[in-house]
């Protein structure tokens, strides 16, 4: 037979304290809250919270401390203590730390574990309304979950290799987080607000010589404060421009091209139906023949206004609606159909068996987008060949930023959830912890609580 006490401290998963009392407390928004009276276990009481060592005792508090534990049956449950205030040879007067809360929580260690792993799998607004807290607390209650599985984050900086570096936005595009992924373990290894030089300074000056020295490659688009970086801090590495980032410069160039075109054949479509005011009487061959050409041109003007997938796309990947578009503005529009051809060009020079091979296919692409009359392609060309380097690395190494980009999508996804947070080190942490390997203990769960590579 298992005594009411001991039902209690297995169903709550409260450890090493002895249960004093259970009391059921009204509240004013709640049927009534279950109180739980308990105190920790003589060799666990007068614990410093900071270097954990036992000190002697201070004074003790008048009142009840309460700590929110999770939900019995839907009613709230609290452990309620009147914690001792220690004195530290090292911290000073401190409130002494209880086994079942972090420090400075008034929720239990279960409670944060619950949070977090909602707040990482739901929507921010069901995590709320399940746990009948606000959102700003489950910011609060991730940073400590964080600061507890992993309290010495560091370690992630050893044995860094192959990295990868990129930026993604957290606010309208204005403000914006910089990632630094370890490629071979596949995780996080540092994150920080901003997309600067001296955003990512703060990365490399975070590392020993000996674990800058360690770093080999670097995989990134092709943004100036990195490279800037990389030349200051790790000379020695190799760096590689993503070629996802390469061919999106060449589209980048086709869709203004693209627009550009459109908008000239809608201005010669509205030229042509202000001259082609039909007088009366019967139709004359002039007027038939200004209504091929005002066909012709609405023809024009809505093949380039939905071709945007048709250009897009691999010539082998085209539907046939698609290859029919791309086959009419190839004879419509040479100049958009170039620059089509001259994207393909480049893509497929990624795809290149040698370094070789792709510099000559670079060299190739250079003199066709330069001599092509059209700007967007003459910049691209001189683009490509300020980080020639970097692209034919690209190939030598067979490294991408494919794993930093998929990594780019999960974070959004928790950004979106963590829209709302105050402090941004909250969402630092909550991604921190979904882009790593680090597992979260759910009471009553068994585990050992951290797994970090």
């Amino acid at each position: 037979m298992v005594s009411m006490k001991q039902f209690i401290k297995k169903v709550l998963n409260v450890k090493d304290c002895v249960i004093e009392d259970v009391r059921l407390a009204p509240r004013y928004n709640e049927p009534f809250v279950i109180q739980i009276v308990l105190h920790p276990k003589k060799s666990l009481q007068k614990i410093c919270p900071h270097c954990g060592r036992k000190c002697p005792g201070y004074d003790t508090r008048t009142e009840f401390k309460k700590w929110r534990a999770p939900d019995f049956n839907g009613i709230k449950v609290e452990l309620c203590y009147k914690p001792i205030r220690v004195l530290c040879p090292v911290h000073g007067v401190v409130t002494a730390a209880v086994p079942w809360a972090f420090h400075d929580s008034s929720f239990t260690k279960d409670f944060d574990m619950i949070s977090t792993f909602l707040a990482m799998n739901i929507n921010k607004k069901v995590a709320s309304e399940y746990l009948r807290v606000d959102w700003h607390t489950i910011g609060r209650c991730i940073s400590r979950v964080r600061k507890y599985l992993e309290p010495n984050p560091e370690n992630r900086l050893d044995g860094l290799v192959d990295i990868g570096i990129d930026e993604t936005s957290f606010r309208k595009g204005h403000d914006y987080i910089t990632t630094v992924i370890d490629h071979r373990r596949n995780i996080i290894v540092w994150a920080a607000e901003g997309h600067s030089i001296e955003t990512l300074s703060k990365f490399f000056e975070l590392l020993t010589p000996e674990q800058r020295a360690s770093i080999q490659t670097v995989t990134g688009d092709g943004a100036k404060w990195i490279d800037t970086c990389i030349a200051k801090y790790i000379p020695h590495a190799t760096r590689v421009i993503d070629a996802f980032h390469v061919v999106g410069w060449a589209q980048e160039a086709l869709d203004k091209l693209k627009r550009d075109r459109w908008r000239d054949a809608l201005q010669g479509l509205r030229e042509l139906q202000a001259d082609a005011q039909r007088k009366r009487g019967r139709p004359s061959l002039e007027d038939s023949a200004t209504t091929k050409a005002l066909n012709e041109a609405k023809a024009k003007v809505n093949n380039i206004k939905g071709s945007t997938y048709a250009l897009g796309k691999a010539p082998e990947n085209l539907t046939e609606k698609q290859k029919q578009k791309l086959e009419f503005i190839a004879n419509t529009d040479k100049q958009l159909f170039r620059a089509y051809e001259l994207k393909e060009q480049l893509r497929l020079i990624l795809h290149s068996e040698s370094v070789l091979e792709a510099k000559a296919e670079l060299d190739s692409f250079f003199w066709r987008a330069t001599h092509s009359r059209i700007p967007y392609f003459k910049e691209l060309a001189y683009k490509t060949r300020r980080h020639e380097d970097h692209i034919l690395n690209t190939i030598e190494t067979g490294l991408s930023n494919a794993r930093v980009e998929s990594y780019n999508n999960k974070i959004k996804l928790f950004i979106r959830k963590a829209y709302g947070f105050r402090n941004i080190e909250s969402m630092i942490d909550l991604i921190m912890l979904g882009c790593s390997n680090i597992f979260i203990p759910l009471p009553n769960r068994g585990g050992k609580g951290i797994k970090v590579a």
